[in-house]
């Protein structure tokens, strides 16, 4: 028996925004793929990227990278100096989503992986966000997903029942934990999937028609 939904947790890159470095990095590199692929795969990683997301200082993350590879010091200087600019925008098919979960009284929360020092970036920028009850960062936490501690202390921080709570995640690892932790949770693939999905589960979304 399906279990009623009262808590909805919204990842938000991938999800409800569209953050890649390779909006950056196609503008430094004019074009050359290959090698902004070889920078982003070798020097500023997604490794590398998620020590910033536990926490870790990005004054200290970037002296590192560059005695590490100090023929790239511009381009991994960019990567914080020019941060907002990895920031397309917002995904407006999953922020429809979430106005009409928000319109219809759903208790909402978001649970990002995203350093402490560059949220303000989003804050600033989506007023979407302030439709949330509250948003549980990665960088100010010191844990991130997929950890399990981190969605522990999603539901003792907020009061959830797990059962009765539902995440969204792009990422499968994410949402497997979040399972594992006693949540209902669904993988992210595009808003039109989301809203069939949220339908299904009896939440007060629109079920658009093609």
């Amino acid at each position: 028996m399906q279990n009623t939904i009262d808590t909805v947790v919204f990842d938000l890159g991938g999800v409800l925004v569209d953050w890649n470095p390779r909006h950056l990095y196609r503008k430094l590199f004019a074009g050359d793929e290959a090698a902004m692929e070889a920078f982003l795969a070798n020097v500023c990683n997604a490794a590398w990227n998620e020590r910033q997301d536990r926490g870790r200082p990005w004054s200290q993350a970037i002296a590192q990278a560059i005695a590490a590879h100090p023929d790239h010091e511009p381009h991994i200087r960019a990567y914080r100096e020019r941060w907002d600019e990895m920031l397309a925008g917002a995904l407006e098919g999953t922020v429809q989503v979430l106005d009409e979960l928000h319109g219809a009284g759903v208790r909402l929360i978001a649970l990002t992986n995203w350093s402490a020092e560059t949220f303000h970036y989003a804050e600033a920028r989506f007023a979407f966000l302030k439709q949330f009850e509250g948003i549980l960062v990665s960088g100010q936490e010191g844990l991130m997903k997929p950890e399990p501690e981190i969605f522990q202390l999603l539901l003792n921080r907020y009061g959830l029942s797990a059962p009765s709570t539902l995440f969204i995640d792009d990422v499968q690892k994410n949402v497997d934990v979040a399972v594992e932790q006693g949540m209902q949770a669904i993988r992210f693939t595009d808003p039109t999937q989301l809203r069939t999905a949220l339908h299904g589960l009896g939440l007060p979304v629109a079920q658009k028609r093609a």
